[in-house]
């Protein structure tokens, strides 16, 4: 019998943010060095949710809410959070806004920007072909393990065992908003209400905090969203709205 076929890399998934964080490595890697590089993605991803997580009274994001923390005493990631989140907010005429709960809560950008990194650091480390998937917000680069490109599935958001659409690609960023699992929480600052309108928002780029936010904003616009992202450069999108119809750009990366 033929000998079986060994697969290159590692994959591991820890449950970090409150959700579930996957990463697949698809290099052939001594195993002792994809595990270090694991260890170091989970280990930046875990001090990310002690830095910003909006649910720990003494995180710094918190600190620095309650005037704890000055700008001046803020670390250079906070500071960085911060400054992209202001220009976010210009970039979407107003509707990717940190504070729109009354309190400071950049998790629109976060999560995506820190797999983006992790990703970063990957690349530069000598382990181009990966994927992080940092619930549902995904940077794929390179090859899968079977040398093909990645296959990015993306929810539908009434069944959460299908599929609504399947993306392949060797360098993106998808990045989904929706309300299907833990409601309405997307406000609409204009109005201080819950957004409505769109069930799930996916926007497709290459800077996973860019494409994270900006499906929260034009989840934010409700209907008046798809127009939005119409409108956007360097990224395409898919929508489903809230009575079922599905819309995305013709050139968005579909697979056959």
């Amino acid at each position: 019998m033929p000998a079986a076929l060994t697969r290159p890399g590692l994959c591991r998934v820890e449950q970090i943010m409150g959700t579930a964080i996957t990463l697949d490595l698809a290099d052939d890697l001594p195993p002792a060095r994809a595990r270090e590089l694991a260890d170091d993605v989970f280990a930046w991803m875990r001090e990310v949710d002690t830095r910003f997580s909006t649910y720990q009274p003494g995180s710094e994001v918190c600190r620095f809410d309650r005037g704890e923390v000055l700008l001046s005493e803020a670390s250079a990631d906070l500071r960085f959070v911060l400054e992209a989140c202001a220009d976010l907010w210009g970039a979407t005429d107003g509707f990717f806004d940190a504070y729109a709960t009354g309190r400071l809560d950049p998790s629109g950008f976060v999560k995506g920007w820190a797999a983006q990194v992790a990703s970063d650091r990957l690349l530069a480390a000598g382990a181009p072909n990966h994927c992080v998937n940092a619930g549902g917000d995904v940077r794929v680069r390179g090859v899968s393990p079977s040398g093909e490109p990645w296959r990015i599935g993306i929810r539908h958001p009434w069944d959460a065992m299908a599929t609504c659409l399947v993306l392949s690609g060797t360098d993106l960023a998808v990045a989904t908003s929706g309300v299907y699992e833990r409601g309405r929480h997307v406000l609409d600052p204009r109005r201080g209400a819950p957004a409505g309108g769109l069930r799930s928002v996916t926007v497709v780029g290459t800077d996973l905090g860019v494409a994270d936010a900006y499906a929260t904003a034009a989840l934010a616009m409700g209907a008046a969203g798809r127009g939005w992202l119409d409108r956007l450069d360097d990224h395409t999108h898919a929508v489903v709205t809230d009575d079922g119809r599905q819309y995305h750009s013709a050139s968005i990366p579909l697979t056959d």
